[in-house]
């Protein structure tokens, strides 16, 4: 049965079209927990292969493709004529999907938060308004027992009116279960899970949940001194696939 791959990153050339598909070269640096005693893998270059109608479902063109994040599954071929594989394997492309821009999400939360901010900043404004108001209203001499009695319930409705105002710390969503947020560079892959392959089409679905809630589904099961990863496979490669920093853990000892 063949070898099923996964690639994600941009177009290292340019778009070359053919006949019935088109193709361009893109490369991938090896994992980063190699096994110990083993070097790191270094960049591994690729030509893929995309039949022209995919490609069109994309929206990609010759000049965005270099600058967009694509995921990539398929599987290796070795019947491509050299000429037109310079990359060092081949893939045939069973599924190509373009992934969410970074610099798009950074200009979200920077907009979100800079509205936060504002909506802060006007409730100070009606905050300290009020209070000019309570200090320039007159009041008789006559009544001044009675405004003895109600100044403590002005000042109280002051008080009350600030910390409404003050917006509440929103905390980042975790899934359900959570214990813990660690780097995700920290995580140690065992030998056994880099030999097996996740449903493609499962792994899809898990990265189109991250893409609507900004989280995974679930946490990734490690051990908490070694954090070797012991159960989550498929959601580690849905965070490399995404490039999160950080992700969520649930320690095995504690379960």
């Amino acid at each position: 049965m063949p070898h099923k791959m996964t690639l994600t990153g941009s177009a290292t050339g340019p778009l070359r079209e053919y006949d019935r598909y088109v193709a361009f070269d893109m490369r991938e640096k090896g994992s980063p927990s190699a096994p110990k005693g083993l070097k790191k893998s270094t960049f591994i270059s690729y030509t893929v292969f995309v039949a022209k109608k995919a490609f069109n479902k994309t929206g990609l063109t010759k000049k965005s493709i270099m600058h967009e994040k694509i995921l990539i599954q398929g599987e290796p071929t070795l019947d491509i004529p050299i000429d037109e594989c310079p990359g060092e394997i081949g893939i045939i492309c069973f599924q190509i999907t373009v992934l969410p821009n970074k610099n798009d999400k950074e200009a979200n939360d920077a907009k979100d938060k800079k509205e936060a901010k504002q909506e802060v900043s006007k409730a100070q404004q009606e905050v300290a308004a009020t209070k000019q108001e309570e200090k320039q209203a007159p009041v008789s001499q006559p009544v001044a027992k009675e405004a003895k009695t109600v100044q403590p319930e002005v000042n109280e409705t002051s008080v009350q009116e600030k910390k409404a105002a003050q917006p509440k710390k929103q905390q980042p969503t975790q899934p359900k279960g959570t214990q813990d947020i660690v780097s995700f560079d920290d995580i140690i892959v065992p030998e056994a899970f880099l030999k097996t392959r996740p449903n493609p089409v499962k792994t899809e679905e898990v990265i189109e949940f991250v893409k609507r809630t900004g989280h995974l589904d679930k946490p990734l099961t490690i051990e908490k001194g070694s954090k070797v990863l012991k159960d989550g496979y498929r959601r580690y490669i849905v965070a490399k696939t995404v490039k999160m920093d950080k992700v969520p853990v649930v320690y095995e000892h504690q379960k």
